[in-house]
């Protein structure tokens, strides 16, 4: 027979069994009115279908992500020129567009051209800017 490995002392014992001697004590909150009916409510002039279709039609918002990267001030400045372009051309954008617009036309390009475009941009030293 194993004896079990753990040795109780006497004051825990002691600690144990005033918790379980103790009676349950149900604690209760003040009475409650009773609940008045629901009152009924109309018959909708929607069908269930046209309710379901109506929910349907509306497209989902995408979900969207907040990042921040480093960039040059060079190349921080071409956004302002691309801005300031796409004004002329009737059609004010913000900087997260033209850089989505960007980003759909890095996609659109072959391998061979995307590799080029990414060999034309320098790598830089990534984090905060030294204070200065």
């Amino acid at each position: 027979m194993a004896l079990a490995s753990k040795k109780t002392t006497p004051s825990k014992t002691v600690k144990t069994a005033a918790k379980t001697a103790r009676p349950a004590v149900r604690k209760t909150g003040p009475v409650r009115k009773a609940a008045r009916p629901a009152p009924a409510k109309k018959a909708p002039l929607e069908t269930a279908s046209a309710a379901v279709e109506t929910k349907v039609a509306k497209p989902k918002k995408p979900k969207l992500v907040r990042d921040s990267f480093t960039i040059p001030k060079t190349e921080y400045a071409v956004l302002d020129t691309l801005k300031q372009r796409a004004v002329k051309l009737d059609h004010p954008v913000k900087k997260s567009e033209l850089l989505r617009a960007g980003i759909k036309a890095l996609t659109a390009m072959p391998d061979a051209a995307l590799l080029a475009a990414l060999k034309a941009v320098p790598a830089i030293k990534t984090g905060r800017p030294k204070k200065g």
